[in-house]
């Protein structure tokens, strides 16, 4: 993260309720490579050093500014709520209760653009102190079918002399494919005085942000353009959208993680998060996904169809397939996971194998641990989660349960079927079933029997 740059506060318009979503969720709160849309762009904001962010939000939306604050936590994030949808103009001016004093840099951010980059946030503000000072810097970029977004008129002279709305454009501005992305940039002196200006005199009656470019070439100040990339634009109004952003951000992730060393065998199927981090040499077979939280190190084997949440995976270890690795999950060097294990909130240590049908949660697994099919650690009493802990070089056989908290001693065997309820020396045996027991012949005669007397309610009847 950037240092701290306290001439610089950032306005996050963000009170969008996404009523083309068809969501009883904030739009800014639905989720891209497993962030909310408002995360991205806090986190860009504090890499760029924002010294304050002010949300914008509606009525009942209090937990966006807690998504952002998760995002930035060392950046102060205040919230303003704009009880009046009316425009983006009108959501701007809600910030002056808590900038109106600030005369440093404003930004001008939108909380559905997850791809603004720190960078091109740093480009735009750059350009306020280009020749002529402008008061108004606002990011565009060039579409081949501009469609119905603000149009940015630029002079012969390269300043930006006005944005016109679709709505309110002529057939000649409408030709223009300059198109305006909302992000803006402005001196903060007079900043709040010049939204104060802003008239709805445009089709839609709304208080139009982009309207200051013009109010102040009229007071005799300058603005530029500054031109984007083609992604920078892109938001989310629909499910449509953010479905079009999720495949953006994955492209964009999977191109880095193979350009850092690591093999996807079939790219398209292989699922990121924002913080997902893997070592060189790591291979990653088809169908996997990584959520939130997930550190792997360098040359493992994730086979495929496995699913990987908030665990770390150390050097050289083999998971899957079809394995699951929930929140807390630690595999260390070497280690083994196989086909349909489930772990959770547990250290598998270096060496360990736990191959086939298993399930352990809230434990350790000892160095070079063996772990038989079907075994499970028998966790939560259905009030309370307890652990197990298994040592080094024991041997768990097939089908076994045990039943936490419990302990299972360096080197002791636990016989196949067993239910462990209480705690194993290191290198004893314990077989914990009960003895089998044989009656020659008792299954034809129960065959009969019932027969029979299937036949007697038949007759009666």
């Amino acid at each position: 993260m950037a240092p701290v740059d306290n001439d610089l506060a950032v306005i996050v318009l963000a009170a969008g309720q996404g009523t083309r979503m068809k969501s009883a969720h904030p739009k800014v709160l639905h989720e891209v490579g497993g962030r909310p849309l408002i995360g991205h762009i806090a986190a860009e904001l504090a890499a760029l050093g924002a010294g304050r962010i002010v949300l914008v939000v509606g009525p009942g939306m209090d937990k966006v500014a807690h998504a952002a604050r998760a995002a930035a936590p060392n950046v102060r994030i205040d919230s303003v709520v704009q009880h009046d949808r009316l425009g983006t103009g009108h959501a701007a001016i809600q910030a002056r209760s808590i900038l109106a004093d600030f005369r440093g840099d404003i930004l001008v951010a939108l909380g559905d653009a997850p791809f603004v980059s720190s960078a091109t946030f740093a480009k735009l503000r750059a350009g306020l102190r280009e020749p002529g000072r402008p008061a108004i810097c606002v990011l565009g970029v060039r579409l081949d079918d501009p469609a119905m977004f603000g149009r940015m008129v630029v002079g012969a002279d390269g300043v930006l002399e006005r944005i016109v709305e679709a709505k309110d454009a002529t057939a000649a501005e409408r030709e223009i494919d300059l198109v305006n992305t909302g992000v803006m940039a402005f001196a903060g002196e007079g900043f709040f005085d010049l939204l104060a200006k802003i008239e709805p005199t445009n089709a839609q009656k709304e208080f139009y942000l982009t309207d200051a470019v013009a109010l102040a070439r009229k007071a005799g100040r300058s603005a530029r353009a500054i031109e984007g990339s083609r992604t920078d634009w892109l938001a989310a109004n629909d499910r449509v959208e953010l479905a079009a952003l999720e495949n953006e951000f994955q492209a964009r992730a999977r191109r880095a993680a193979m350009l850092s060393g690591v093999s996807l065998v079939d790219p398209s199927t292989v699922w990121f998060s924002y913080d997902t981090r893997i070592g060189a040499d790591t291979v990653v077979q088809p169908c996997v996904q990584f959520g939130p939280g997930v550190s792997v190190g360098r040359g493992v084997q994730i086979k495929g169809f496995c699913h990987i949440e908030g665990a770390t995976i150390a050097d050289g270890a083999v998971v899957g397939p079809f394995a699951r690795l929930r929140p807390g999950t630690r595999i260390a060097i070497d280690a083994h996971i196989g086909n349909f294990v489930e772990i959770k909130n547990a250290d598998i240590e270096a060496g360990a194998k736990v191959n086939h049908l298993t399930y352990i949660g809230d434990a350790r697994i000892g160095e070079k641990a063996n772990i038989g099919a079907g075994t499970i650690t028998c966790n939560y009493d259905g009030f309370e989660k307890f652990h197990t802990d298994i040592g080094a070089g024991a041997f768990i056989g097939s089908n076994s349960a045990l039943v936490a908290p419990v302990k299972i001693g360096d080197g002791a065997l636990v016989g196949a079927g067993s239910v462990v309820t209480e705690d194993v020396p290191a290198d004893a045996l314990i077989v914990a079933r009960g003895r089998p027991t044989q009656s020659p012949g008792w299954a034809k005669q129960f065959r009969q029997r019932r027969a029979a007397e299937k036949a007697e309610r038949k007759k009666g009847n």
